[in-house]
């Protein structure tokens, strides 16, 4: 039985015995707020944030912007990471993208932040004695950021600018 084993910014990943991919040690995490790494060939970007982990393709649904160089911001209680390239903004805990709409039947509508969906595949962390993993994706089930993520499957390496 053989291991597959990925690169990662952080070394290399290896598939764990129950399928969990190894993504970094916690502490490496916590003290750079987050990494990107290569899972199956796939993206994703880490985020440690408020105490908690949280991983997500990094290239953005909307363009495939790089989100490991966003800024996180609080939107009504939800950290959302803010894609560098045009502003979207995508929550770490579900990633549901969020927009500021109004309800022009409201006599003076105020823009309200309302969600567009699950947009950003959202990948399940595990951590495990000091070692943070990632659950592999479920590709029976797609999401927007799918396609970013197998176009820049092979190449699209995070120095790429626009």
């Amino acid at each position: 039985k053989d291991v597959d084993s990925y690169s990662s910014s952080t070394g290399r990943a290896e598939t764990e015995p129950d399928g969990l991919i190894f993504i970094g040690k916690e502490e490496d995490i916590k003290k750079s707020q987050r990494i990107t790494a290569k899972v199956s060939g796939r993206e994703l970007v880490v985020f440690y944030h408020e105490g908690k982990f949280h991983a997500l393709d990094s290239r953005c649904y909307h363009e495939g912007g790089p989100l490991c160089r966003g800024e996180i911001e609080d939107i009504n209680g939800q950290a959302c990471i803010v894609c560098p390239w045009h502003k979207f903004k995508i929550t770490l805990e579900t990633g549901e993208g969020l927009y500021e709409g109004i309800n022009p039947l409201e006599p003076s509508p105020t823009p309200k932040w309302q969600s567009k969906g699950v947009k950003q595949r959202i990948h399940k962390i595990t951590i495990d004695n000091g070692n943070v993993y990632v659950s592999p994706p479920d590709l029976s089930v797609s999401f927007d950021s799918d396609y970013f993520a197998d176009k820049y499957k092979d190449g699209g390496e995070l120095a790429m600018g626009k």
